[in-house]
């Protein structure tokens, strides 16, 4: 199930709204509990269980984890039990195909060994579950003693399957007691449908070029028409995300709960290390706080923090797929980022902000070809369409009329991903409130109604994200 669905909007989302409202106090957990199981169940009602199976083992050795109830040597060998499940389930689920492919790759080998499929959602759940896990054995946490909340915190549907990745320190109060009144509903409502508005009368029209373009052979893809589409897919890609974290802490905010942000305006970044700060944050959060702190950062020495920038970086590549290019997109960054920490850092302060975004954009329009082709074959060939190597045409008259067709949409794409819409309404809310408030409610009633309109309309809705 998906939020951008008439059947979530329609029907499950206000099921479910009513039944908790109406749900005493004590017997909302149980409610939301209940309705994540099910939305998940409705996707994957196999792998319902082995989510189960990952609540009960994580919840079982955070209370053996209590620095009270054991020693260090015993409560060491639970996290590395905790650890080991963890890490195991998602090596198995995610990446098992990988290393068999890899392996026989490196043989000359041909192995017929069947692969699990990918269960939604595992690699959120389970950095969810390995964060809790850590911060109880670090003492940051004490142990969640109720069963139900332990479980509605790994398995709470707004962010269950996309994220944000949501550390339990992050939510600890909330899950034991959180206020709800008509204010905070309708601002999550307001943010709900601002990310299904993005997603699809955003994300969903500027992704149908890229697979346009993607589809199309090589030698007939002109120079223009490669960039007009790998800046579709970097428009698309920012939309779909970010709209469906704006779905999530909507949603969030609908039942009480406030998630951290997940993206704070990218495209606008003056560095690559700026763009990653602003992209997934939850992500890169967590990989800072459980893996390049735990190494020793930037405090180690100029060696050690490059040996960690890499770490983290082939980490998180192939956190976003069982594949090779993720693991390329990965260090691709991670090697841009260590070259801007010590080359680049002083005199880029000085170089034009226009001229810092453009390179940020560049790079990380080049960074989505790894992103998006599976096949390393496909990355090079469609590199060398982009900077005309493969003796492509310049522009060519397919480029023309697909970028006359799709212009109003990549300029109203191109302004809604910039900041530049948030800093209008906070300066026209200064102004006239009240004609304001009604422009505002109005505004949301049309998104709803085209929203609407297009999911009755259209087939096309795919989630990049889902995959991870």
């Amino acid at each position: 199930m998906v939020f951008s669905s008439l059947f979530f909007t329609f029907a499950f989302l206000p099921l479910t709204v009513i039944l908790y409202y109406l749900a005493a106090k004590h017997l909302r957990n149980v409610v939301l509990l209940t309705a994540s199981l099910l939305f998940y169940a409705w996707g994957e009602p196999v792998y319902v269980l082995l989510m189960c199976g990952s609540i009960m083992i994580n919840y079982w050795l955070g209370t053996l984890l209590r620095s009270d109830a054991a020693s260090s040597r015993k409560r060491t060998l639970f996290l590395i039990i905790s650890l080991v499940f963890n890490l195991g389930c998602l090596a198995y689920y995610k990446y098992f195909g990988m290393i068999i492919s890899t392996i026989a790759s490196i043989g000359s080998w041909h192995l017929n060994v069947g692969t699990p499929a990918l269960p939604l959602g595992i690699s959120f759940y389970t950095f969810q579950a390995l964060s809790y896990v850590m911060d109880v054995y670090r003492g940051k946490i004490k142990p969640q003693k109720s069963l139900i909340s332990f479980a509605l915190y790994i398995t709470m549907f707004p962010q269950l399957v996309a994220g944000p990745i949501v550390t339990y320190a992050d939510i600890e109060s909330q899950l034991a007691d959180r206020s709800i009144n008509f204010e905070e509903f309708y601002a999550g409502m307001q943010r709900f449908l601002c990310g299904l508005a993005k997603k699809v009368l955003l994300a969903n029209p500027i992704g149908l070029l890229w697979s346009e373009v993607k589809a199309m052979p090589g030698a007939e893809i002109s120079v223009l028409m490669a960039w007009a589409g790998v800046i579709a897919f970097a428009l698309q890609i920012y939309f779909d995300f970010s709209g469906y974290s704006d779905m999530a802490s909507g949603l969030g905010k609908m039942f009480g709960f406030y998630f951290k942000e997940n993206f704070r305006y990218p495209y606008s970044s003056q560095s690559v290390s700026e763009f990653w700060r602003r992209w997934h944050i939850s992500l890169g959060s967590w990989f800072k706080e459980y893996v390049y702190i735990p190494l020793g950062g930037s405090r180690v020495g100029k060696w050690k923090m490059i040996r960690n920038l890499l770490i983290v970086w082939f980490l998180t590549g192939l956190w976003h797929g069982a594949s090779w290019n993720f693991v390329l997109w990965g260090l691709y960054f991670g090697i841009l980022i260590i070259v801007e920490k010590l080359f680049l850092q002083k005199s880029m302060i000085r170089w034009p902000k226009a001229v810092r975004n453009l390179y940020v954009l560049l790079f990380v329009a080049i960074g989505w070809v790894f992103f998006e082709f599976t096949n390393l074959t496909d990355v090079l060939n469609f590199l060398l369409s982009m900077f005309g190597v493969g003796g492509n045409t310049l522009v060519g008259d397919q480029a023309v009329v697909k970028l006359k067709a799709y212009a109003l949409l990549y300029i109203v794409c191109i302004i809604a991903a910039s900041p530049w819409p948030k800093k209008l309404a906070v300066l026209l809310k200064g102004t006239h409130c009240n004609i304001y408030n009604l422009a505002v409610n109005v505004y949301y009633c049309i998104l709803m109604f085209f929203s609407t309109a297009y999911m009755v309309g259209s087939t096309y809705n795919p989630f990049i994200y889902f995959r991870f």
